[in-house]
């Protein structure tokens, strides 16, 4: 057991510009942080088995469900249940930096929807 920071993870790229660090990389529970920039989105999909919890460490975001849009800024969090579609992004001006923890992990468990 040691302490992990985003200078130790393992570092991958999505979409054009957007940055993600494995913290916890297990089967049963992931923990990512990630930047997105301004204007940058994840395709909408869903999980059918993985629970999701985003928390954002710095700027704003928002999180595309079916029947509304829900803002969240610093210190905020919003669970998904599995079965939810969802969709993350940055509408704002500023770069977002969020913790999103999965159980189990949702990399292997994910539908597009778009």
């Amino acid at each position: 057991m040691n302490p992990t920071s985003i200078k130790e993870a393992e570092h991958y790229v999505w979409g054009a510009n957007c940055s993600g660090w494995h913290l916890l990389k297990g089967d049963d529970l992931s923990v990512i942080q990630e930047r997105v920039p301004p204007g940058a989105f994840e395709t909408k999909h869903r999980h059918h088995r993985t629970r999701q919890f985003f928390f954002i460490l710095s700027g704003e975001a928002t999180i595309v469900l079916v029947d509304r849009n829900i803002r969240l800024t610093a210190g905020q969090g919003l669970e998904i249940p599995p079965g939810v579609a969802h969709q993350f992004r940055n509408d704002s001006t500023e770069d977002v930096v969020f913790l999103v923890v999965s159980s189990p992990k949702s990399h292997e468990d994910r539908e597009n929807l778009e």
